[in-house]
């Protein structure tokens, strides 16, 4: 894991949006909720096979990637 926190605020408003719960995203994903926040929570950072897969399942654009997924947090 890298030292950078990443603010995942818009990627949990896109989960609720789509999916209705993490839990629900969690298993469209194909990991647990537990992982999931862990990932969430930057404790553990997503693969970029997660990444794709998310944009998939959240029906985002690949150019929205960075906004989602790489946001400092501050």
């Amino acid at each position: 894991m890298n030292n950078q926190a990443f603010d995942y605020s818009k990627l949990k408003g896109r989960i609720k949006e789509k999916c209705g719960t993490c839990f629900n995203f969690a298993k469209s994903l194909g990991c647990s909720s537990n992982t999931l926040s862990a990932k969430i929570n930057n404790a553990s950072d997503f693969s970029q096979t997660e990444i794709i897969k998310s944009v998939d399942i959240l029906g985002l654009k690949k150019e929205d990637i960075s906004t989602y997924f790489f946001t400092p947090k501050v």
